[in-house]
Formats: structure tokens, C-alpha cells, sequence
């Protein structure tokens, strides 16, 4: 078999990028979505709507009337996890991709809040960095993702150098003391680092990982910059439907709601892992209908 030139394998991903985002009929005159109840701002995270390329994900915020994405990376990505290098995918893409990727969301009438950008502890500098350019091309100023405690100080420079906060996500891995997990593994996470450190709670995560997510809220409420909202079983427990598992959903959502707090509430449909042939777009509207109720009682 030939062996590719990196100029020959660079245009096929380039290519690959302009059918990821090929145009979409342009929706003229579309009202911004209102998904704000009761002064809380729900939305979702893109992963949500991990079972469909990015304008089938758009189209589905708006059918289920969500108003606010914190989009995740796999929407670009997931086209070249087969037969495809996503690495060298995220260093050649060309900025002018994600620039293209907001505009649709403008278009659409949805709010863009984060870039869902994940920081492996196998990336090089280059690719820690070029999640802060693609945050930077959509005219964000904040990125979501998950890593390692050990990683903060490779990141945190980079967050300094674009001035973009990075929220840092939380996984129910609590016997790792390097996975963000548990509330002292992330005050350790963020301690000594700069201002735009940040913190994303999954508070689904957190319930399972036998933590307190109202009582972390109340002591960290000023350094969130978004929250998950999923259902978890303590003591590891699985993601079940939305007032099925331990997660203090109503509670937290009533916390946000009295203190007046300004950052979005997240969906993150994720049982659906675990049942499949749900359909996704029915189980978000459920969700997001929960949200709805807890939020107006």
C-alpha cells in the first residue's frame, strides 16, 4: 500500500471538515429561542444529541425548544474516528470551520455558552492549545472539558494567554486522586491556579461519587461556569431518567433559581447509553419538561 504525503492527508481532512459542516438552508428572521425559566437559564450539553452529525443536533435544540448548547467537540470530531487521524484532524483543521459552526447556531437562534473540549493527559502542548484557538474562533470565552488534576498546570497558561475560563468537569472516579471527582479533588484542582479557572459540575456525577452537590454550590457558587444536569444512584450508581436516581435535581435547580445565579443549567441526556432505542429527541423533551416543572413549583 502507498504511503500518503502529510500535504495529500491534510486535504482529506480539510475535506472531511467542509462535508462535517456542509451548509445548511439558512433560516432567515429566527426568533432567539427562550429557554430561561423562572430567571435559570436551561439548556444542553451538544453530547445530548451525540447520535446525530451538528446540523441534525441544531435542528434538534430548536425542535425540543432549547434556547442555550455548550457544544461539544465530538460534533467535529466524530466524523474521523473512522479511517481517520482525529489528532492531526484538530491541529489542520482550518479556523474558518468553527467560525462557519457558530454562525449556525446564530442563525439558528441558540445561544453558544462553552466549547465541550476534552484535555487527554496524552495531548502535546500544541493540541492543549488548539482547543483555546477553536473557543477563540467561535468568539467564546469559555471551554468545558474533562482531565486530570495533574493537568491544570499545563493548561491554566493557555487559559491566561486567550483569557478564556475553563470549567473543569467533574467524573464519578473518586478513587483516583488524580480525577476530578470529589469536592477536594476539585478545590486541589483549582488551588493556585489563575482566575480563569473555572469549575462545570456534573451534578450527576458528583451524586454518585457520594458527594454533595447542593453544599458544594452554596461554598462554590461564584466559581461555576455552567452545571450538568443528569440523574445518578449514589455509591457509583448508574444514569436512570430524570427523577429516578439520588441527584437532588429540584433541589438544585431551586438554589439557582432563589440566589438569582447566572450561569446555565445543562442537560446531559445520558441514559440513553444504557437503554437503547430510546428516542433521543422525546427523552430531551422529557428531561428538559422536568426541569420545566421543578423550576415553577
Amino acid at each position: 500500500m502507498s504511503r500518503i504525503s502529510r500535504r495529500a492527508a491534510g486535504k482529506r481532512l480539510l475535506a472531511g471538515c467542509a462535508a462535517a459542516l456542509s451548509p445548511a438552508r439558512e433560516l432567515l428572521g429566527v426568533t432567539k429561542i427562550n429557554s430561561v425559566v423562572r430567571g435559570v437559564q436551561i439548556g444542553a450539553q451538544a453530547y445530548s444529541f451525540r447520535d446525530r452529525p451538528l446540523d441534525e443536533c441544531i435542528a434538534a435544540f430548536r425542535e425540543v425548544g432549547l434556547g442555550e448548547c455548550e457544544l461539544t467537540e465530538v460534533h467535529f470530531s466524530k466524523p474521523f474516528a473512522h479511517g481517520g487521524d482525529i489528532n492531526q484532524w484538530r491541529l489542520d483543521a482550518p479556523l474558518s470551520f468553527f467560525k462557519a459552526a457558530r454562525k449556525k447556531f446564530d442563525e439558528a437562534g441558540i445561544s453558544l455558552s462553552a466549547l465541550g473540549y476534552n484535555f487527554s493527559p496524552i495531548y502535546t502542548d500544541q493540541m492543549i492549545e488548539r482547543g483555546f484557538q477553536m473557543a477563540q474562533a467561535m468568539g467564546l470565552d469559555c471551554i468545558t472539558g474533562s482531565t486530570k488534576v495533574s493537568m491544570v498546570p499545563r493548561i491554566d497558561p493557555y487559559a491566561q494567554k486567550y483569557k478564556i475560563k475553563v470549567g473543569y468537569h467533574n467524573h464519578d472516579k473518586s478513587s483516583d486522586p488524580d480525577e476530578i471527582a470529589t469536592a477536594e479533588s476539585i478545590e486541589r484542582a483549582l488551588k493556585g491556579a489563575s482566575p480563569y479557572a473555572w469549575i462545570n459540575l456534573d451534578i450527576g456525577h458528583f451524586t454518585a461519587a457520594n458527594q454533595d452537590p447542593v453544599a458544594f454550590l452554596r461554598k462554590h457558587h461564584d466559581k461555576i461556569v455552567t452545571i450538568h444536569i443528569k440523574d445518578r444512584k449514589k455509591d457509583h450508581g448508574p444514569n436512570v431518567p430524570f427523577g429516578m436516581g439520588d441527584t437532588p435535581i429540584v433541589e438544585v435547580l431551586h438554589l439557582v433559581r432563589d440566589n438569582h445565579w447566572k450561569f446555565p443549567a445543562n442537560i446531559e441526556y445520558e441514559y440513553g447509553n444504557y437503554a437503547p432505542g430510546l428516542d433521543t429527541i422525546a427523552e430531551v423533551r422529557k428531561c428538559y419538561a422536568y426541569c420545566r416543572k421543578a423550576l415553577e413549583s
